[in-house]
């Protein structure tokens, strides 16, 4: 069956801030893609971006766009050479679609491809009731997977890649932003037997869902210094590696003061913006070692997200926090900026509407 004519989608109609909902084309899908129809979608940092047009978002998007990477949905078409997926299957997408020929793709590093488009950001995403995908960026879930969750796996992609840049078991781990990508890196560091772990956010509401997490200590940094806080309880030592989410300036010069000499660092946060750091004694001085992180290891990292999910060990649900329908994204996105959520699901079809945990 070939599914044409007009889908319900949000976009972002002009270099301004502010997304709108509007009738686009359902797309169509080339010989090695599949049509999905949206079942659930969830909020990024990176969405929040867009929608308030900051200097990242300038330098990136070029609309008209439908927006939104983050989903999970059931194949309802697929292309004359599609080996994969078929009609019926449940699946989520890696956002990001590679060239999978240039020499990051051939040597294993097809997360950091230079001709990489991420849905939603360089191609229509999937705020929608519709979205076409490659077959090669699909991932078959489980039946019984419950949407909210097929939906998250992107985003705890970079949880995982991030947790998992340097070994946390037995070590001190400091998780700078309780975001719902932070929360979930908690959650990843509990599993793999961290020794203590930390978390800083200026929102009592996330500080409270990271202790839930896993997180041994959350401090609100607008009331207290994180830095004497940890030193106090490390002996002087500080921790052995810190895992910055937020992109915040302030968070990363809290961090490296709060790192150990010859600590590591990763970092996935995305500032709004250059900012000033203090390289010389937070890097060179220190001895650090960091790790810049980008989406997922293709395919390494879906594959230990699946090995957290299915064993039990990381569980996503106290994360999820609130569920809007799609209809309703203004309300949606207002939540998320608010600092009182968790992860905030949308469903196009609206049957989960505005729903909270």
């Amino acid at each position: 069956m070939t599914h044409s004519g007009k889908m319900r989608a949000v976009i972002k109609p002009e270099r301004s801030p502010g997304l709108e909902m509007a009738l686009v084309d359902i797309p169509r899908i080339g010989p090695h893609d599949a049509l999905i129809q949206v079942k659930a979608t969830s909020i990024c940092g990176t969405d929040l971006h867009i929608f308030k047009w900051d200097p990242w978002a300038r330098a990136h998007i070029n609309p008209p766009i439908v927006v939104g990477h983050e989903f999970c949905g059931e194949v309802v078409e697929v292309g004359s050479e599609v080996t994969q997926v078929k009609v019926g299957d449940f699946v989520s997408a890696e956002s990001h679609i590679t060239c999978q020929t240039c020499a990051q793709c051939r040597t294993g590093n097809g997360h950091i491809c230079k001709n990489t488009r991420i849905i939603g950001v360089g191609r229509d995403g999937c705020w929608a009731e519709y979205i076409a995908m490659p077959e090669f960026n699909l991932w078959l879930n489980p039946p019984d997977m419950p949407v909210e969750i097929a939906s998250l796996q992107e985003n705890f992609g970079n949880a995982v890649h991030t947790a998992f840049a340097t070994d946390v078991t037995a070590r001190k781990v400091l998780v700078s932003g309780c975001g719902p990508v932070g929360l979930m890196t908690i959650a990843v560091c509990k599993a793999a037997g961290a020794r203590q772990i930390f978390a800083t956010d200026i929102s009592p509401y996330r500080l409270r869902l990271a202790l839930r997490m896993g997180a041994h200590e959350a401090y609100n940094v607008s009331e207290t210094d994180p830095v004497a806080a940890i030193m106090a309880l490390t002996d002087g030592e500080g921790v052995d590696v810190l895992l910055e989410m937020s992109g915040a300036a302030s968070a990363l010069d809290q961090g490296f003061h709060a790192l150990r000499d010859g600590g590591e660092a990763a970092l996935l946060g995305l500032a709004p913006a250059a900012i000033g750091f203090d390289l010389n004694n937070h890097i060179i001085f220190k001895g650090a070692t960091v790790y810049g992180i980008v989406g997922r290891r293709l395919w390494q990292t879906w594959y230990q997200m699946r090995g957290l999910l299915r064993s039990g060990a990381v569980d996503l649900a106290p994360i999820i926090t609130h569920r809007f329908a799609l209809d309703d994204f203004q309300d949606a996105l207002s939540v998320m900026q608010s600092g009182q959520s968790g992860k905030v699901i949308m469903f196009p079809d609206g049957q989960q509407m505005n729903k909270e945990e």
